[in-house]
């Protein structure tokens, strides 16, 4: 069967013009892109007034959880991502054996943000090894999707119990060596590890990875050079609060000796601390330097936070608050409506105890984004300061009131400052070579944010409302350098010979809609979604998977190995082709 997608203006990842083109596909592959070079076909759709580019590649997410129960890896798809990569930061799910299973789904859920209802409810955990792992999903998913191998779940396989704070001995790391090279030889993307101090398990300790030193590191490192088409994903503590020099040797050096580049995640943009921005990049050009390859993983946008009493993550940091959130809902519910409970909650999050975390207590700035009672009808969008003044009581009272009416489901938004001058120079910062767009952490976190609206945020407050990027520019950002970087084969370009993930959007509607709960996890747990707007079709591998802004059902994805759907992209190399 022939399908032609005919009368759209093509852009085709590569950085060149947009061009009015036809583009003609039978079963995977595009086999034409030309004026009028889909005028005998089967199927036809109609792209009059579209643009028609690459599907998006996404190089940060944590779908490897959701994707046994949502073949979709929704919503992700819906803003014109057809490749997911997950196992990122040290955290993948295979290999492993049933005696760890509870570690590492309540890992997951702590440092992921995953519901562990929904883990214990939507997996079967019947798998030893990474390669049987990726079985479970063949032929089962709508986009293509590859996965890293992480340390965290290494080290736990491993090592057990001691896996937590404790030195590896040498038999350990013999045997971490050789469940790495399985792991690889089954097709795992390569390997990823943490050593950030945000991150902790199900019993709030460090995760596994941060106990490794130096030399463990290193020789993970060293084993992924033995394995064609592989990379290495990591995160240390300078990634979020700037590198040392020590962090800068470390991170070429890991480059060098596994002849790979190295991504880290994540680069912070912001114009009150644009030399920050800068600095940070400065790791790549030592590594350059020395013949490796350092790549900074950044966000196109400002992350649109939720907060909520439900699931209290962040606000269960403020002091005296964790025992409250530990309560059953009702006896929260009844906790949150008794005056001296109040008082000393208000009281732990204005004392200088709360640290960081105390601009969260400013309750006046809190925007009510979403609520769930008729008695808070009419408050979404509306600050609770303007709740209080309305109602004559003090801000943190007017917020308790709402949240309690709503069964504690209330949807919280603190306000993020964001300037024009913030977004020119994340448009710089895109087109430095020794950065990448990404970091959606889409399947992660889902009671806090929704990632997954990276690319259409991107395209449409960064190139059709504000001009910062020309679409040849933003589309190839998120299609072909990413693509690029992991070696994907043939993925990325809109050329003839490639796979055919095409997205087909309207450049004067491309955009996204607002956050919303959605009640539809395993186990009856909730998540935060939002769709797009503008993204009319998504084909994977030939066959749509959206349209008209819905899933068709269609599972043509492919679950992408090592060595078979990549190919080696050597340290140093110029993986990105010409200067951006």
């Amino acid at each position: 069967m022939t399908l032609a997608i005919r009368g759209g203006t093509v852009v085709d990842g590569t950085g060149d013009p947009p061009v009015r083109a036809d583009v003609v596909v039978e079963a995977e592959r595009v086999v034409a892109v030309g004026p009028d070079a889909g005028r005998s076909a089967d199927v036809v759709i109609d792209a009059g007034g579209m643009l028609v580019a690459p599907g998006f590649v996404d190089l940060h997410t944590h779908y490897d959880a959701q994707l046994f129960w949502d073949a979709n890896a929704s919503p992700s798809p819906l803003h014109g991502v057809t490749t997911v990569l997950g196992g990122n930061c040290g955290f993948s799910l295979a290999p492993t054996e049933p005696e760890h299973v509870d570690y590492l789904s309540r890992m997951m859920a702590r440092v992921e943000g995953m519901p562990l209802s929904a883990l214990q409810a939507g997996l079967r955990w019947d798998w030893a090894s990474f390669g049987q792992w990726l079985a479970h999903l063949d032929g089962r998913i709508a986009v293509n999707a590859g996965f890293l191998v992480g340390h965290s779940t290494l080290r736990r396989l491993v090592m057990g119990d001691r896996a937590v704070g404790g030195s590896a001995s040498e038999a350990d790391l013999g045997a971490m060596v050789t469940a790495l090279h399985a792991a690889l030889d089954d097709g795992a993307l390569g390997f990823s590890t943490s050593q950030v101090h945000t991150h902790n398990d199900g019993d709030g300790q460090p995760v596994p990875s941060r106990a490794a030193d130096r030399a463990e590191l290193e020789l993970m490192a060293a084993t992924v050079r033995d394995h064609e088409g592989t990379t290495v994903e990591l995160i240390v503590p300078g990634c979020l609060n700037g590198f040392s020099d020590d962090e800068v040797d470390f991170l070429s050096t890991m480059s060098l000796l596994a002849d790979r580049p190295v991504n880290w995640n994540v680069l912070g943009v912001s114009s009150m601390n644009p030399d920050g921005a800068w600095s940070q990049l400065d790791a790549g050009t030592a590594a350059a330097a020395r013949g490796a390859t350092v790549v900074a993983l950044t966000l196109p946008h400002t992350m649109e936070l939720r907060l909520s009493f439900l699931h209290g993550a962040i606000l269960d940091g403020l002091p005296g608050w964790r025992e409250v959130f530990a309560l059953p809902v009702a006896e929260r519910m009844a906790a949150l409506s008794d005056p001296d409970t109040r008082r000393r909650l208000d009281a732990g999050a204005q004392s200088d105890e709360a640290g960081i975390l105390r601009h969260l207590a400013v309750w006046e700035r809190l925007i009510i984004d979403e609520t769930f009672n008729s008695s808070n009808a009419g408050l979404e969008g509306r600050t609770v300061a303007s709740v209080a003044r309305e109602r004559g009581v003090e801000p943190f009272e007017a917020l308790l009131d709402v949240v309690v009416a709503d069964g504690l489901r209330t949807g919280l938004r603190p306000p993020i400052p964001e300037s024009e001058d913030d977004w020119a120079l994340r448009s710089k910062i895109w087109l430095d070579p020794r950065s990448i767009v990404g970091g959606s952490d889409a399947g992660a976190h889902l009671d806090t944010m929704c990632g997954a609206v990276y690319s259409t945020s991107m395209l449409g407050d960064g190139v059709r409302a504000r001009g910062l990027l020309s679409w040849e520019q933003a589309v190839q950002q998120l299609t072909d350098i990413p693509a690029r970087l992991y070696g994907l084969r043939d993925r990325g370009r809109l050329v003839a010979g490639a796979f055919a993930d095409v997205v087909i959007f309207d450049p004067e509607a491309i955009g996204h809609r607002d956050l919303r709960t959605r009640d539809d996890l395993p186990g009856g747990a909730s998540r935060l979604y939002a769709e797009a707007e503008g993204i009319e079709h998504v084909l994977v591998n030939g066959t749509e998977i959206v349209h008209d802004g819905g899933f068709t059902g269609a599972v043509p994805g492919r679950v992408l190995r090592s060595g078979r759907d990549t190919d080696t992209v050597h340290a140093g190399s110029d993986w990105a082709g010409a200067p951006r």
